[in-house]
C-alpha cells in the first residue's frame, strides 16, 4: 500500500500517547440541567480527547466531525505541544493562505493525525467515523484514514450538496459540494461478523405517495414496475397476450423478469397490471407493503433532502435572532440528523470534536424529541468565546426554543490528573481523585460545592466516598462506618485497603474499590 510523508510525520504518528490525562471541570452556570451525560467541553481537542479515554475508550457509536478545510482563508492555529524542531516553529502561528504558507498541508495533517487515532480508539468496534471535507484536504484525509482504520474499512465518500444557486464569479467551476468521508472501525468482511452496519432510511411521504391502488385491491397500495430485463435470456423472451388481445413482446435485446409459467401464476394472482383498458405493456405490481420498510443510502446527499448551506444559516439565525451570528459555515441540522438515522440505534453516544456552531448537538436531541430515543453527545470546541457563546449558547437556546427534555454539563479542561505514562502526578489532592472517581463512576461531572468529607456525591440511589490522605495511606476500617451517613442507598467507598469483614460491608450495603494510582495508557 502507498504510505503518506510529510514534513513533521515522526514527530506526530505516536504524539496522542504523550498527551497527559487532564480532569473535566463542571461550570455549572453555563450547564443546562442536572447530572445530564451530554457534555459540551471547552478545550483543545486532541487533550480533550485523551481526557475522555478512560471513560468512553470503545464505547462512541458515531463520530462526526468537521474539521478546517485548509482552504487558505480559515486562519486556523497549529498549537500541539511538540518538541520537535520541525514542527516547534509553527506552535502558536497561525496558518497563512497558500501563497504565503507552502507549508500548510504538512501542518493540517501533523493537526489531525494524532486526533484520528485517538478518534478510532473512542470508537466501539461497530462504530462508524464521517469527516467533513472539500478538495483542499480530502486526498490527505483519505490517506491518512487509511494508515490508521485500514484501507479495508473505507466504506464510501458521499458528496453533499452544499449550494442551491451556482458562483458566477467562480474563476473555474462553481464549487457546489463538500465531501463526506466515512470508515468503520471494523467492516464486516472477510469472515469477520460484529463490526459496523448501516441502517437503512426511513421513507418519506413523498415516497410512498408514488403508491397508488389503481384497481382497489384488497392488499393494499402498490406502483407499476416494470417486467422487462435488459440481461438477455431466451428463456424468457417470449410473447404476451394482453387481455384485450393485443400481442406484446419485450423491447429489442431485452427479455422478460419471469418465465412464462412464473407469468402466468402472478396474472392469476392479480399481480400484473395491464392497464385501465388492459392492453398496456404488462408491468409488476410492487405493494408497499412488500418492500423494505427504508430505503438503502445513495452517496449523494441533495439539499432539498438533507438541507444545505442557506438552510443552516437561517436555522443559526432562528435561534439568535437578537445578535449577528459570528460563525460563517454551519451545517444543517437535517444532515446530521441523517447521518445519525443511518449510523446507530437508540441510546448510542455521539462524539463531535469539532464541534463548532453546536449543530451535532442540535440534531441529537432533535432526533431523540421526534422517536423518543435517548441518544447522548459529547462536543467539544477549542475556541473560549466559540465554545461558550455560539456552541453553548446555540443548544441551550434549542433546548428552550423546541422543549427538549435533556439538557447538558459544560466542561472545562482542568489540570493533569495522570502523566503520559498514565501514572498519578505527585501534587494530586483530594478534590482532584474526588473528580476522577465521580466521573468515572457515574460519566457526570462532580459539583465540588456538594462534597462533604469523605462524601463525593450521590447519583442514582448511590453514595460515593473516598478515603484520601496521601498516597498509599488510606484505609476503610470500622472506624469509618461512623462517618457514613443513614441511608438506604448503596455505599461505594474508594480507599487504598479494606480491613472490614465481608459481612460486614454486606450489613451496611457497601462496595470497597481501591483508589485508582493509574490509568492504562492510550
Amino acid at each position: 500500500m502507498p504510505t503518506l510523508n510529510w514534513i513533521g510525520k515522526e514527530a506526530v504518528v505516536n504524539h496522542d500517547k504523550e498527551v497527559p490525562f487532564k480532569l473535566l471541570r463542571k461550570v455549572k452556570s453555563a450547564s443546562v440541567g442536572e447530572n445530564s451525560q451530554n457534555l459540551i467541553m471547552h478545550g483543545d481537542n486532541l487533550e480533550a480527547l485523551k481526557a475522555l479515554m478512560p471513560f468512553y475508550v470503545e464505547k462512541i457509536k458515531c463520530i462526526y466531525i468537521d474539521p478546517p478545510y485548509n482552504t487558505g482563508n480559515e486562519k486556523w492555529v497549529y498549537n500541539d505541544k511538540l518538541n520537535s524542531p520541525k514542527v516547534k516553529k509553527w506552535i502558536g502561528k497561525v496558518v497563512g493562505n497558500e501563497k504565503e504558507d507552502l507549508s500548510r498541508h504538512d501542518k493540517w495533517l501533523c493537526m489531525i493525525y494524532p486526533r484520528l487515532k485517538l478518534l478510532k480508539d473512542l470508537l466501539k468496534e461497530d462504530g462508524v467515523i464521517f469527516i467533513s471535507i472539500d478538495d483542499n484536504e480530502h486526498c490527505n484525509l483519505k490517506h491518512a484514514m487509511d494508515e490508521i482504520f485500514g484501507e479495508e474499512n473505507f466504506v464510501c465518500n458521499i458528496i453533499w450538496q452544499k449550494k442551491y444557486s451556482p458562483q458566477n464569479d467562480a474563476k473555474y467551476f462553481s464549487n457546489m459540494h463538500d465531501f463526506i468521508v466515512v470508515y468503520a472501525k471494523k467492516k464486516n468482511t472477510n469472515g469477520y461478523i460484529g463490526g459496523w452496519t448501516r441502517n437503512l432510511m426511513n421513507r418519506s411521504e413523498k415516497q410512498n405517495a408514488r403508491y397508488k391502488n389503481l384497481d382497489d385491491d384488497p392488499r393494499g397500495i402498490w406502483k407499476p414496475s416494470d417486467l422487462s430485463v435488459k440481461t438477455y435470456s431466451a428463456s424468457t423472451d417470449y410473447p404476451i397476450k394482453t387481455p384485450s388481445g393485443r400481442i406484446v413482446n419485450p423491447p429489442a435485446g431485452y427479455c422478460w423478469r419471469v418465465t412464462k409459467e412464473k407469468f402466468e401464476e402472478m396474472v392469476k394472482d392479480n399481480r400484473i397490471w395491464f392497464g385501465k383498458e388492459k392492453s398496456n405493456v404488462p408491468s409488476i405490481k410492487r405493494f408497499l407493503s412488500d418492500v423494505q420498510q427504508g430505503i438503502v443510502p445513495s452517496t449523494i446527499w441533495f439539499r432539498e433532502d438533507v438541507g444545505d448551506n442557506q438552510e443552516a444559516s437561517k436555522e443559526i439565525k432562528e435561534l439568535f435572532k437578537d445578535s449577528d451570528f459570528p460563525f460563517e459555515t454551519p451545517k444543517p441540522v437535517r444532515l446530521i440528523k441523517r447521518i445519525i438515522e443511518i449510523a446507530s440505534q437508540n441510546g448510542d453516544i455521539f462524539l463531535d470534536s469539532f464541534a463548532g456552531s453546536g449543530t451535532t448537538g442540535h440534531a441529537v436531541l432533535d432526533l431523540n424529541k421526534e422517536d423518543g430515543g435517548n441518544r447522548k453527545f459529547i462536543l467539544v470546541e477549542m475556541e473560549d468565546k466559540v465554545a461558550k457563546d455560539i456552541t453553548a449558547e446555540r443548544v441551550k437556546r434549542a433546548i428552550k426554543k423546541y422543549d427538549y427534555k435533556d439538557g447538558f454539563e459544560y466542561c472545562e479542561l482542568d489540570k493533569p490528573l495522570f502523566n503520559e505514562h498514565g501514572n498519578i502526578e505527585g501534587t494530586c489532592d483530594f478534590s482532584q481523585f474526588a473528580t476522577y472517581i465521580y466521573f468515572t463512576e457515574t460519566q457526570t461531572n462532580i459539583d465540588k460545592k456538594k462534597i462533604k468529607g469523605n462524601l463525593v456525591g450521590e447519583y442514582n440511589n448511590v453514595d460515593y466516598y473516598l478515603i484520601y490522605k496521601g498516597k498509599n495511606k488510606n484505609v476503610l476500617d470500622k472506624a469509618f462506618l461512623k462517618k457514613i451517613k443513614k441511608s438506604e442507598n448503596k455505599k461505594v467507598i474508594y480507599a487504598d485497603w479494606c480491613s472490614i469483614d465481608d459481612d460486614i460491608l454486606e450489613k451496611y450495603n457497601i462496595e470497597f474499590k481501591q483508589i485508582p494510582y493509574e490509568v492504562k495508557v492510550y
